[in-house]
């Protein structure tokens, strides 16, 4: 079995992070750091093939009552530019709050706000990956 990749997107910064071969648990990887949607799916097309993925798993930032706002408008088009450019399935996952819960787990770890900005994005990628590897193996 091969990895699954998560992404957090952000206006400045995308976090991603990367199941391990069992599909159990999903690690930080890295923080894009650019606002240039482009940049953001030419890295993750780069690690997708480096890694040789079976699958992407895209946060969509839904709305408290479940609608889709302008956050959730920008996962899915770069939802549509990646899936073309990969040999894999893309798709996204509900990431309602990762943000908060990745702030609240680095906080309950002792981590300054300011220490913790490259590496927010990271955890809250990885909570959006671990959530779809709970599902996927429940």
């Amino acid at each position: 079995m091969n990895q699954i990749l998560g992404v957090d997107l952000g206006e400045a910064r995308t976090g991603v992070a990367l199941s391990d071969e069992l599909r159990m648990l999903a690690h930080p990887l890295e923080t894009i750091e650019s606002n240039s949607a482009e940049t953001v799916v030419r890295r993750v097309q780069k690690i997708a093939a480096e890694r040789q993925v079976d699958c992407v798993v895209v946060g969509l930032p839904k709305q408290m009552n479940g609608t889709l706002g302008l956050a959730a408008e920008n996962a899915q088009r770069f939802v549509e530019k990646l899936r073309p450019l990969v040999s894999c399935e893309v798709l996204t996952w509900d990431e309602r709050l990762s943000t908060v819960a990745a702030e609240r787990a680095l906080r309950d770890a002792g981590k300054k706000t300011r220490e913790t900005r490259g590496i927010r994005d990271q955890v809250a990628a990885q909570i959006i990956l671990q959530s779809y590897l709970d599902r996927l193996n429940a």
